[in-house]
């Protein structure tokens, strides 16, 4: 039996050599690597790998260009050859980040050819070349993220993106008692730190020797630019401070976003707001989101415009969106971004209790606790302008809304009850996995495959019964006749048109005649008439 397992250990070797050269193949042709490079990144694999020699014969066909097909025969042998203490997924992405690293430029290297393709062939090149790297090297998961869906909603106000995250690995009893026992470290301080560039990783922390940054100053302090590894639309870059220091929005923002833009034109940069309940999931540290698209909220119009005699090269108006948006655009970037901080601080101290509005409430301690902020947008639009969307914040909680006044109600926690952050606020929904399960078997009701009845409204730990309310609704409205596929599209509109609300709840001036009279009386405040 010994003899056995001897000669299956030794075919496994074998087929791992094999595979070893077909990555480093692929590492040759995606610019990972060079051809002096190779055998360094061979003898590291193959010392990594624990093997003693490299494959000899002729390579079979590659079995695509995916990275994640070649990686996963590699971690199938370390699995099968003890490498691993437990073969599951948190153990399998550590050593995958590991491998990758072996066959990764040099972080010096990378930056300068960085900024060699940006002067030769443009920043869109420079971009183009980094973005494909960083898939080619596993960093941004690919295949995990190809899983997610996708779809669009007619609204109101325009077309909203939806998309399911369904690119998170469910982790299984063992690992997550791994998870529990892991041990705790301060270092790197938090996932964006630059620190981060060629990390182990551990079980509560991801392995990072495949992430490269891309130094850049914005308004002369060190800044640094990345993908981030679980993008949501194209380009999905992360900009932050070289320093781990918490996110503050101030004109230094502004003028920080439009030194971006003028750098990467064709990219929008956007930053969450800086307060809890209206801010992003990482509050301490400071960063921007950007990339290559156009979200909903860029597409929707200015349906009101308004001018001040102080600011003539300035224009500005309220954008159709449920969410409260002021858009201003110039030619002239010192005036837009004087007004942009005339804006945020006349905000910080704006109240309108008729519309709940209130800029400072009185903590136990008498201390007064700030509730008004901005999510602001920077763009080069298409007349050749910057341009910025300012989207008023206000993250004050009463006793009918414990989670926020202007958060997603407790009636929409079924589809989203997270944090309205910058993709969100731009249209771009990132709802749970779950419902991905939850829509199929909603779909069975209006098919008439099952039924809306006690197993589901009288036991809480159904996966329907948190919806039952809506779907009670929509069985009135849609019946029973339905096909699967008219089932599965239905749903994904009504899906929507929660989105939609959602967005109305986040806004500070709803989006109806008193909102738009309270909106437009602070925007007489700032000086502006129509």
């Amino acid at each position: 039996m010994q003899n056995e397992r001897e000669q299956e250990i030794e075919a496994l070797r074998r087929k791992a050599s094999c595979d070893v050269e077909r990555l480093l193949q692929f590492g040759l042709r995606r610019k990972l690597l060079e051809p002096p490079d190779l055998y360094a990144a061979r003898n590291g694999l193959l010392d990594l790998l624990r093997l003693d020699e490299p494959y000899a014969g002729e390579l079979p066909a590659a079995p695509g260009e995916d990275v994640s097909e070649l990686l996963e025969p590699l971690l199938d042998y370390a699995a099968a050859a003890g490498m691993l203490e437990d073969d599951n997924t948190t153990l399998r992405d550590l050593l995958d980040a590991r491998i990758m690293g072996v066959i990764m430029p040099r972080p010096s290297e990378l930056i300068h050819r960085f900024w060699a393709t940006a002067e030769r062939d443009g920043i869109e090149r420079a971009t183009a070349d980094f973005y494909r790297l960083s898939i080619d090297s596993n960093y941004i998961r690919m295949d995990r993220i190809r899983r997610n869906l996708y779809w669009l909603a007619s609204t109101d106000f325009g077309s909203l993106e939806i998309t399911v995250n369904l690119s998170k690995p469910e982790k299984d009893p063992k690992e997550i008692a791994m998870l529990k026992n892991a041990k705790q470290s301060r270092y790197p301080k938090c996932l964006l730190c630059v620190e981060n560039i060629g990390y182990a990783g551990r079980l509560n922390h991801p392995a990072r020797q495949n992430l490269r940054v891309i130094p850049l100053e914005l308004t002369g302090e060190p800044w640094c630019f990345q993908y981030s590894p679980y993008v949501y639309y194209n380009e999905h870059s992360i900009i932050f401070d070289k320093e781990h220091r918490p996110m503050i929005i101030s004109r230094h923002t502004f003028e920080r976003l439009l030194d971006f833009v003028e750098r990467f034109p064709h990219y929008f940069v956007g930053s969450n707001a800086d307060l809890p309940i209206v801010g992003g999931s990482i509050l301490s540290h400071d960063h921007f989101q950007g990339g290559r698209h156009r979200f909903p909220m860029e597409l929707a119009p200015v349906e009101e415009r308004f001018g001040h005699p102080s600011y003539g090269g300035v224009k500005l108006g309220v954008v159709k969106w449920p969410m409260s948006v002021l858009r201003i655009s110039s030619r002239d970037r010192v005036q837009l971004l004087e007004l942009a901080g005339a804006i945020l601080d006349a905000w910080r101290v704006y109240s309108d209790p008729d519309c709940d509005i209130l800029a400072f409430s009185d903590a136990p301690d008498g201390t007064r606790v700030p509730h008004n902020t901005i999510t602001p947008i920077a763009r080069n639009n298409e007349a050749g302008e910057y341009e910025l969307d300012l989207v008023l914040r206000n993250n004050r909680t009463s006793e009918a809304h414990p989670d926020g006044i202007f958060h997603p109600h407790r009636e929409l926690h079924h589809i989203k009850k997270e944090n309205i952050g910058l993709i969100e606020v731009m249209g771009l929904a990132v709802l749970p996995g779950r419902l991905k399960d939850e829509l199929e078997q909603a779909a069975a009701l209006f098919i008439g495959e099952a039924e809306l009845d006690e197993r589901i409204l009288g036991d809480e730990s159904h996966p329907l019964h948190k919806h039952a309310p809506w779907l009670a609704e929509l069985a009135a409205k849609y019946g029973k006749g339905l096909s699967r596929g008219q089932a599965e599209q239905a749903l994904r509109e009504e899906v929507g048109r929660k989105f939609e609300a959602v967005l109305r709840d986040a806004g500070v001036y709803k989006y109806g005649e008193r909102g738009r009279e309270g909106f437009r009386r602070f925007i007489r405040h700032l000086g502006f008439e129509a």
